[in-house]
């Protein structure tokens, strides 16, 4: 999967993103207006929409069949599978992320919950899809019991996402390139979530468990913000120093120039079936 100049978009959200976070309302409602901006710009990436049909096919989610899609967002996701004659249900915790789906597509069935509770009946749907919604949960065991008590026996599983203490960036000092990713991931719930996939499945239950990896390569010179704000999030925590935090932007600055930024971001996929 390679994101290059038509990246622009996603990797200016992307940036924004990345900045350190806040408790005031009107900063936490730009956050989220720029979290749909994002995912918004990467529904639109080939590499992405490629991962997401798959995730259709490994759901066999077919004509007649009935999905839950779990941290559905704006809901595109939710949009194309009733377009493929599924009856899909959208679940999010984020009442904003529920409105925009709604606004966006009328017809579709939208509804506001977590990943711990969902508004279903036992053995209801056939398909459960998690995309981009692990590394954020504290108790991936408690959701996995939720998706198999709403999943008909033999139902199937997918959960979609990026490993975030793997990140790959290019850069003149790979030690502190390590401590710069790593306290950017320790800032997240479940960073390494990803990696977890195969095991938590087998740990629920699940059979007949897969995983598929891909890898958005990003190096197009509109990711420097992106990159440069990394640096200050371990910086605002202490795990490095100010000269660390300039020393390395100014080098993620001379690559933009020369054409020579390289970031990488590893993108696990894995599937299964609920016990019979």
């Amino acid at each position: 999967m390679l994101i290059g100049p038509g990246s622009l978009d996603f990797m200016s959200t992307l940036t924004r993103i990345l900045a350190p976070m806040t408790t005031d309302t009107e900063k936490a409602r730009q956050a989220t207006e720029d979290l749909i901006a994002l995912l918004d710009a990467a529904d639109r990436l080939p590499g992405f929409e490629e991962m997401r049909v798959r995730s259709y096919g490994l759901l066999a989610a077919e004509p007649g069949t009935s999905v839950v899609d779990v941290g559905c967002g704006a809901g595109r996701a939710v949009a194309e599978l009733t377009e493929r004659a599924v009856r899909a249900v959208g679940v999010d915790p984020n009442e904003k992320m529920i409105a925009v789906a709604r606004s966006r597509w009328p017809e579709a069935d939208f509804r506001m919950a977590d990943a711990y509770g969902l508004p279903l009946a036992d053995a209801s749907v056939h398909g459960y899809r998690a995309d981009k919604v692990f590394h954020l949960l504290a108790e991936p065991e408690r959701a996995l019991a939720e998706a198999r008590r709403v999943l008909v026996p033999g139902g199937r599983i997918v959960l979609a996402g990026q490993d975030w203490d793997a990140i790959m960036i290019d850069s003149d000092d790979p030690a502190l390139t390590r401590t710069i990713v790593h306290a950017r991931a320790d800032l997240i719930a479940a960073p390494r979530a990803a990696r977890r996939y195969r095991n938590l499945l087998l740990d629920a239950g699940f059979g007949d468990v897969t995983v598929e990896a891909r890898t958005a390569v990003l190096t197009d010179p509109v990711m420097l913000p992106a990159l440069t704000e990394m640096a200050d999030k371990p910086l605002s925590a202490g795990a490095i120093t100010d000269e660390q935090a300039e020393g390395w932007k100014a080098g993620q600055r001379a690559r933009a120039e020369a054409d020579r930024l390289f970031m990488a971001l590893p993108m696990l996929m894995a599937a299964g079936s609920a016990p019979r």
